[in-house]
């Protein structure tokens, strides 16, 4: 039995990696910061999959907390194959905003616990020879939109970086790029999406699979959705003027 450990695995992506995995008989550790909405998630994968479900509550913009989680993937007798580094969350602030405390709490969130999380796991799965490491960056990561496009060209780019250090291991590291999916993190970050052509859209838990396709193959890049490997194509192609007109094109959708 394999287990998987998936941060922010409560809503959005995070939730539907869980159930996929699940699904497949796969047990999981939960990591998220509201212990009730843990136990209802564990609760429903049990009763659904009867997999074992462990959950951890943890703010990942507390250091003692990542550290917490870290040692939870460096436990030998409990160990993980699958770590998913998925917690995050939108950016509604802009770069120019004195409070940066917001940015602060991002890179904490979204860079400094990935390379925690990602260190420990790599340690640990080196030792044993085999595990998958997976890296939700996104396609913005090829943007330029305010500071959530380079916090997640730095999660690409570390994945990447990591990768190297653990190549011809056994350990494999993918970074997750999705585009548009309905979640309810759009909302939640004040970004109106209802001017956005609905033929972007993919569905979460089919974007979690095709994902996990990727993950199991070992590539290091998933973009798991062929319009979004168009728009890949295009945005690491195009004249950076372009690429500049379309941030702030997608900049105006920000409530």
């Amino acid at each position: 039995m394999t287990t998987a450990l998936i941060t922010g695995g409560t809503s959005g992506i995070g939730a539907a990696f869980a159930r996929a995995l699940a699904a497949r008989g796969t047990d999981l550790v939960l990591v998220a910061r509201d212990s009730e909405r843990l136990r209802r998630c564990a609760d429903e994968l049990i009763a659904a999959h009867q997999v074992r479900v462990e959950t951890i509550t943890a703010d990942l913009a507390d250091l003692a907390d990542v550290e917490a989680v870290a040692a939870r993937l460096e436990d030998a007798e409990r160990p993980v194959d699958l770590l998913v580094n998925n917690a995050g969350f939108g950016l509604h602030s802009g770069l120019l905003d004195p409070d940066w405390s917001i940015h602060q709490e991002a890179l904490q969130v979204m860079c400094l616990a990935v390379l925690i999380l990602g260190g420990a796991a790599g340690r640990a799965m080196k030792a044993r020879g085999h595990g998958k490491i997976a890296n939700i960056s996104s396609l913005a990561s090829w943007i330029a939109q305010g500071h959530y496009s380079p916090v997640k060209a730095w999660v690409r780019s570390y994945s990447e970086g990591l990768a190297a250090e653990l190549h011809n291991t056994g350990v494999s590291v993918t970074a997750v790029c999705p585009g548009w999916v309905k979640t309810e993190f759009h909302q939640r970050a004040g970004i109106r999406t209802s001017a956005i052509p609905g033929f972007v859209w993919v569905d979460v838990d089919r974007m979690a699979a095709k994902a996990l396709a990727d993950i199991d193959a070992g590539k290091a890049i998933s973009i798991p959705a062929k319009r979004w490997k168009v728009a890949a194509f295009l945005a690491r192609h195009a004249p950076r003027s372009a690429v500049g007109y379309v941030s702030r094109m997608l900049a105006r959708s920000r409530a």
